[in-house]
């Protein structure tokens, strides 16, 4: 038999439903598709999304609508990052927003140069950010991001309450964070998923974070499955996958599990009654 093959069980209430997004197209995905070293220009600093970029996140927040994952969602993470969230707050915040409304907008109109109406933060799971789910650190401006209090303007009703500082204290210019760190951090993240209450969770977030978080995960992995989980994600595509608590970190008791013997009676099973009756013809 393979490595991986068979099925296996594991109890619900230690498993976790993740959507994995990786951000729809950006400014530096362009030339840097075409040549690596753009991804070097400053002229990419943080970069945003562009207009196809955008058709990309309307023809994603269809999807989520009509499959009805926006009913199962309980809660976004986005990278803290303008790509990212450009799209977190496209796929999976509200309607149009109007001033008359009582509640923040998740984005501002024309955030980001999106040429974009505001975002109604109503009617739609929270969005916050997490800093471990960003793109590999260091060197590329793409992926150093602007300060929490930029930010916090452009995205009003996001929840930036995570970050630790308000300046990018991670990303260094001249210093990139290796493969086995990003892949590291991303198995950090993955089991800060645990502290988290919600059960349904999407996750917007890079390609190369994607790619090699989930390569460090795969060993136990049928091959077809690997070759499904570990391909490089295209830009705002989508995977839904089930994380299980193999190392009980997390303390959730089941919410559907039920003990039964209520009220309390004799419930010797029928294969001892069996086992019990053999033994005394035995005798």
């Amino acid at each position: 038999m393979e490595a991986g093959a068979g099925i296996g069980l594991y109890p619900l209430h230690r498993c976790k439903t993740i959507y994995l997004v990786r951000h729809a197209q950006g400014i530096h995905n362009v030339d840097g598709d075409k040549n690596y070293k753009a991804y070097m220009s400053q002229d990419y600093f943080d970069a945003e999304l562009t207009q196809l970029g955008w058709q990309q996140v309307d023809n994603l927040r269809k999807h989520v609508r009509s499959s009805g994952l926006h009913k199962k969602i309980e809660l976004v993470i986005s990278s803290p990052l303008m790509r990212t969230m450009q799209t977190a707050v496209g796929v999976f915040g509200g309607d149009g927003y109007t001033d008359m409304s009582d509640v923040l907008p998740l984005m501002v109109a024309n955030a980001g140069n999106s040429n974009r109406a505001a975002i109604s933060s109503s009617n739609c799971p929270p969005i916050i950010t997490e800093e471990s789910c960003r793109e590999h650190l260091g060197v590329h401006p793409c992926d150093q991001r602007r300060s929490i209090s930029d930010y916090q303007f452009l995205f009003p009703a996001v929840d930036f309450s995570l970050a630790k500082s308000d300046e990018d204290k991670l990303w260094k210019a001249d210093v990139r964070e290796t493969i086995e760190e990003l892949a590291a951090r991303g198995k950090k993240f993955l089991n800060w998923l645990w502290t988290r209450k919600e059960k349904e969770i999407a996750i917007v977030t890079h390609s190369g974070f994607l790619f090699h978080t989930l390569n460090a995960l795969q060993s136990e992995c049928h091959p077809d499955v690997k070759k499904e989980i570990c391909s490089h994600f295209a830009n705002c595509e989508l995977r839904s996958m089930v994380i299980v608590d193999r190392s009980m970190l997390g303390s959730d008791k089941s919410v559907t599990d039920y003990p039964g013997k209520i009220p309390k009676g004799i419930d010797l099973p029928s294969d001892a009654v069996v086992e019990n009756d053999n033994n005394i013809k035995g005798e």
